[in-house]
């Protein structure tokens, strides 16, 4: 997410996007090919898509950019060529690339499906029941869901561990008796985004009963957040996303949304219907690998490249090496 990673991008500004970038209708001009030297490992054996020629693409923020590489990377490991799209400016255009077919997958969010590309305000609590909503619905658009992560990357506040401790902090109903008993300590540093988006600042203080201060939303770039809660002194609460790596590497105390407010925004692959009925061993190639993509593991792959610097294509193809999914050589 880094929230205001355009998980919801607006269709109008994604249109501006693709225009001012002088992109084709599916926002994708340039790419390179997979290079690696890989083969299957517990995935891919008998190189099912031997002669297929693929195309993957992203979202620009890290966690996009590392799922992105995932898919690639196992692509090729079965046999396919492949085409590196990752790294796309906002939502709408990766969406429309898998849409139009100029791309055959990528991992995209069951919530940014549901609320921002099919249009529902109504949240579906259960992720399951969000996932298979998303899939029967997408099928018209000519777009497949296979399985989806336990990975939720959804939207959170959190607080360090001494004012969690200082205002007895654990949930959002917490946070909710904190602006009321002493107004001025309920701080929050966040994204422009996330404070005039419904399902932000405003629905989340409705649903909660926040008596918000005027001035204690502090409006900062998403990813001094991080820093600016763990220091606790600008802000008590910070808006994160949940499988940001800067969360434990800073030791950062996620408060329990104990009113289910935020949608759940769990990674699938979204792929070309097209390109399934032609490759439909991609299902067996991803599943096992998406089901072993829970919300730590998404942390620990982040903060390889967030907080140590490493190159996400490298992130991703060690990931997948070392749990036995591809084989180098």
């Amino acid at each position: 997410m880094r929230l205001a990673q355009a998980r919801t991008a607006v269709a109008a500004a994604g249109a501006l996007l693709l225009a001012a970038a002088g992109l084709s209708g599916c926002g994708l001009t340039s790419g390179s090919p997979l290079a690696d030297s890989v083969r299957p490992g517990s995935i891919g054996k008998g190189r099912p898509l031997e002669g297929a020629q693929l195309t993957v693409t992203s979202k620009e923020f890290t966690e996009q950019i590392i799922l992105g590489q995932i898919m690639g990377l196992v692509f090729k490991a079965a046999g396919a060529e492949v085409l590196d799209r990752t790294n796309i400016q906002g939502s709408i255009g990766a969406r429309e690339a898998v849409k139009s077919g100029a791309a055959d997958g990528m991992y995209e969010y069951t919530g940014t499906a549901w609320i921002t590309y099919l249009g529902h305000t109504k949240r579906v609590i259960d992720p399951y029941e969000q996932w298979k909503a998303v899939r029967e619905e997408d099928r018209r658009n000519g777009i497949t869901w296979l399985a989806a992560a336990p990975l939720n990357n959804t939207y959170a506040l959190v607080a360090n561990q001494a004012n969690a401790r200082k205002y007895r902090l654990r949930t959002l109903s917490d946070v909710a008796r904190l602006t009321k008993k002493d107004p001025g300590a309920a701080t929050i540093c966040g994204g422009s985004e996330f404070s005039v988006r419904e399902d932000g600042l405003p629905g989340v203080a409705k649903t909660y009963g926040f008596a918000l201060r005027r001035g204690n939303f502090k409006k900062m770039d998403d990813g001094v957040v991080y820093t600016q809660v763990a220091e606790g002194a600008a802000c008590a609460l910070g808006v994160a996303a949940t499988t940001d790596g800067r969360i434990p590497e800073l030791k950062l105390k996620v408060l329990e949304d104990d009113r289910h407010f935020f949608p759940n925004y769990n990674a699938a692959p979204e792929m070309n219907s097209a390109t399934m009925r032609k490759y439909p061993a991609i299902a067996d190639l991803l599943t096992p690998i998406t089901k072993r993509l829970t919300g730590a593991e998404g942390q620990r792959l982040n903060a390889r490249v967030d907080v140590d610097g490493e190159d996400p294509h490298e992130v991703a193809k060690d990931w997948l090496v070392r749990e036995g999914f591809i084989r180098e050589g």
